[in-house]
């Protein structure tokens, strides 16, 4: 009773194929959302609408990719077959034939695409944990008495920090925590680098910072460990990490973050206006402010334009165009095979119309007449050859009893005048005229009386 229960229950809705895959694909699309994947590109295809269709594998699994001319015109690099990439894609389905696939979103080379993730992985724990909150923010001292510069003894920033330093307040103490800045064991040094100062508290502010680089060179300062560390710290950091373009972790979780290392003792050596630098202090409090609202703000406008974007009229068509090219390689294989066959059947009926053509028939009996009059040829000769060697036996033959070998070995013949041949003595008279014939001509002779 029970299984029949369970039976009923389970056909209290019955799915089509279509409305199955459609289904799977909304639960895809919205329950898992955005998802950063690694691996190498293969079967990578460009067909005329623009769209790219590639497979993702690693060493056991592969995963089939679609990305829509609308997010590939943004790849900064050309793609083929065996490169390593990141990708950022949404998990969908492509429901003519159920092939479950990633939407693929932006692509990048996977050495710098992992650190970007990276860091904006940490960017967004972070910011989850409210350590780039405005109200965590420590003001700067307007009038500071020492400040305290975290950096590399031997770069330029340090040089570039006390010049400004010098020209704009010569009597401001200066204590230098000399750390590395780059390379394995750079996050861990910059961290006790701040500990240590804080311990001491023998400076009013501290800038943490170093000259320019890429993203690599720069990645001490976007390590969890100097985020919290500094996020920690009692006293007032500047981050002033490279130039005007480049942004780390430090300079979200710093009360304040210059543009260069130079602009840093630019905010907090004093002016000759108190006043001047009491506005400025406050303009760059509205600007953090401002900067750090406008980053929530896009960090909403982009949520919401994801969930825009899986509901726009675009990924339907670009769901269509897929099918379409889909449909378009299939028909041009169809077609390919069609004339494969239809190039067998020709070459086949070209062939049989060979063996019946007048021309090939010809040729046959030519090479049939000609096979023919060889063998007549080769009978007569063996005819004649049998005939000549038959004449040359009866000839010999003949000889043997020929009366001309007879006369050739001394014997004569003798004839009357009338031709008989002459045996017996009684057969001539006196008078008679005789022929004898000897081996080399004729004798004639008269018979006289006795």
């Amino acid at each position: 009773m029970t299984l029949f229960a369970s039976q009923s229950q389970s056909n209290d809705r019955i799915y089509t194929v279509s409305s199955l895959n459609a289904q799977v694909r909304l639960i895809l699309e919205n329950e898992m959302g955005i998802v950063w994947l690694v691996g190498e590109l293969s079967n990578f295809s460009m067909p005329v609408s623009g769209h790219w269709y590639f497979t993702l594998k690693d060493a056991r699994a592969q995963v089939k990719c679609a990305m829509f001319k609308g997010n590939n015109r943004h790849v900064t690099f050309k793609p083929s077959n065996g490169n390593q990439v990141l990708v950022k894609a949404r998990l969908s389905i492509y429901e003519p034939r159920g092939d479950y696939q990633l939407i693929i979103e932006s692509m990048q080379p996977e050495g710098d695409g992992r650190l970007q993730q990276q860091f904006e992985q940490l960017k967004m724990t972070l910011a989850a944990e409210g350590l780039f909150a405005q109200s965590l923010k420590k003001p700067l001292p307007l009038q500071p008495q020492s400040v305290g510069i975290i950096t590399s003894k031997t770069g330029a920033a340090l040089h570039d920090i006390l010049q400004v330093l010098k020209r704009r307040d010569p009597s401001l103490a200066v204590i230098i925590y000399p750390t590395m800045v780059q390379g394995d064991g750079a996050a861990i040094s910059i961290a006790q680098a701040i500990g240590r100062a804080n311990a001491r508290q023998e400076c009013d502010v501290l800038i943490v910072g170093r000259g320019g680089g890429s993203l690599e060179d720069l990645w001490a300062f976007n390590e969890e460990i100097v985020a919290r560390t500094i996020a920690a710290s009692q006293i007032p950091i500047v981050s002033a990490v490279g130039h005007e373009v480049d942004v780390t972790i430090a300079d979200f979780v710093a009360d304040m973050r210059a543009p260069t290392p130079s602009a840093a003792a630019e905010l907090i050596s004093r002016d000759n206006s108190a006043q001047t630098e009491k506005v400025a202090h406050k303009k760059r409090q509205l600007q953090h402010a401002v900067q750090h609202y406008l980053s929530k703000q896009n960090q909403s406008i982009n949520l919401l334009s994801h969930r825009l974007e899986r509901q726009h009229p675009q990924l339907r068509l670009n769901q269509q165009q897929q099918h379409l090219d889909d449909i378009s390689r299939r028909l041009q294989q169809i077609m390919l095979k069609k004339i494969q066959i239809q190039q067998q059947r020709i070459t086949q009926n070209t062939y049989k119309l060979s063996l019946y053509s007048p021309q090939q028939r010809l040729q046959h009996d030519k090479a049939t007449l000609a096979s023919t009059t060889r063998r007549l040829f080769d009978a007569m000769d063996r005819k004649l050859l049998n005939a000549n060697h038959k004449l040359a036996l009866a000839a010999e033959k003949l000889d043997t009893v020929s009366p001309l070998a007879t006369l050739s070995r001394g014997y004569s013949i003798t004839r009357d005048d009338k031709g008989n041949v002459i045996r017996h003595c009684d057969q001539v008279k006196a008078g008679d005229q005789l022929i004898t014939t000897v081996t080399d001509g004729k004798i004639y002779t008269t018979v006289n009386p006795s």
